[in-house]
């Protein structure tokens, strides 16, 4: 390897990505076209450095296996910048084994943890800890070690893990000023920002109040009867019920809850859980047998009872009844904590990540459009959609898993 090429090597891994282009610009040999395309990727220009990239794979002789998967690795992660969520994970796999057997221990780790973190979009979160724990804490480069970091911090704010979550960004935070790389250090920042972002609202006795992600991590544990509204569940401590499958009851469960220790009228039920504007004797009928059915399904929680105007929540073993809501509740809140990471998505990264259909999502943004919340551009299969980060609103980072199992 030449020095004008070992040059640009380094001016890469500290960031510089015009240093490298300045010595690599007007060449096309394979290493040339490996760094060029790394290069393009840093400052942005991502459907360039995939050229690049892929152009360099070719280039390589059949002998430099190793090489050839070092650009497979650039090339994934340029698709999961793109948020190209069905770029073929086997290739990565591929590459990450062939790094492995030949001592690339650094760019084998940087593998995994690209397919760590896009295991982390698509919310497989089981699949990527697992991912990390094969991966080890070998010695690694202080961006490598960023980079894991993260990964671990999205998992611990996944998983309500608060104290995890901070003690992983304190170590991202060191690592990112010991590589001395701007914007890993910016990266580091930003994620710092979610866990002063509020996570969720408390609605108890009338009133309503922001929560943070710590906080909601104590309300977990909490003795009050808390009805969640990010899974569904009535829960208290160790017991929960699940009504994820049963909308017109948690509905209901969720007024009810709302208004304790006052009781709820059974015209504002029928309109709540119902959507109805006008109330007629088959509503009320209704409106009785719903009542029974999510009556049975409290048991183990909280009675309802009967009013003159209509009916009220008594919880038992506590005094306390709780409403855990969104901080936003939009029709399409999911899709928008996704896209407020600020970056492009395409309509079919966004059916992976929020396990949707296609035409579902489409609809859900045609919609966002119309109302100026999220933007598009490109056409096609090209075709991108984000939209500025929104102050107080959680992203995707803050679409949590199950606190527990019902």
């Amino acid at each position: 390897m030449d020095s004008l090429i070992t040059a640009a090597a380094r001016a890469l891994e500290a960031g510089d990505p015009l240093g490298a282009l300045n010595r690599v610009a007007l060449r096309n040999d394979a290493p040339s076209l490996a760094l060029r395309g790394i290069a393009m990727a840093q400052l942005g220009d991502l459907a360039k450095a995939k050229t690049l990239l892929r152009s360099a794979a070719r280039a390589f002789g059949p002998r430099e296996a190793v090489a050839r998967a070092r650009c497979v690795v650039a090339e994934a992660e340029i698709a999961l910048v793109s948020r190209e969520l069905n770029w073929p994970p086997r290739a990565l796999a591929g590459a990450r084994a062939t790094l492995a057997s030949h001592g690339d221990v650094a760019n084998a780790a940087h593998a995994g943890h690209i397919e760590a973190r896009r295991l982390l979009l698509l919310g497989r979160i089981d699949e990527a800890e697992r991912t990390l724990a094969e991966i080890g804490a070998s010695p690694l480069p202080a961006a490598s070690l960023v980079v894991r970091e993260l990964v671990v911090v999205g998992i611990a704010i996944r998983r309500l893990r608060t104290q995890d979550a901070r003690a992983a960004l304190d170590r991202a935070g060191k690592a990112a000023r010991q590589s001395g790389i701007p914007a890993l250090v910016a990266e580091v920042d930003s994620a710092n920002l979610i866990l002063n972002t509020p996570a969720a609202r408390l609605i108890a006795r009338g009133s309503e109040h922001p929560l943070l992600l710590g906080e909601v991590e104590r309300l977990a544990t909490s003795t009050a009867l808390v009805v969640d509204t990010f899974h569904h569940v009535v829960r208290r401590q160790g017991v929960a019920v699940s009504l994820g499958t049963r909308p017109v009851l948690f509905a209901l469960a969720r007024l009810l809850a709302q208004a304790w220790p006052a009781d709820v009228s059974r015209e504002a039920l029928i309109a709540g859980a119902f959507q109805a504007r006008h109330v007629d004797e088959s509503h009320r009928a209704r409106l009785r047998v719903e009542i029974g059915r999510l009556r049975t399904q409290l048991r183990p929680l909280a009675e309802i009872s009967a009013t003159r105007q209509g009916f009220e929540l008594a919880p038992r073993k506590t005094r306390d009844v709780l409403v855990l809501a969104r901080p936003v509740e939009e029709k399409h809140a999911a899709v928008l904590a996704i896209l407020a990471d600020g970056e492009p998505w395409s309509s079919s990264a966004l059916a992976l990540a929020l396990q949707m259909s296609a035409r579902s999502v489409q609809r859900a943004l045609e919609e966002l459009a119309r109302s100026n919340k999220v933007q598009s551009f490109g056409h096609g299969r090209a075709r991108r959609w984000m939209t500025p980060p929104v102050p107080g609103f959680p992203t995707g980072l803050l679409l949590p898993s199950p606190l527990l199992k019902a």
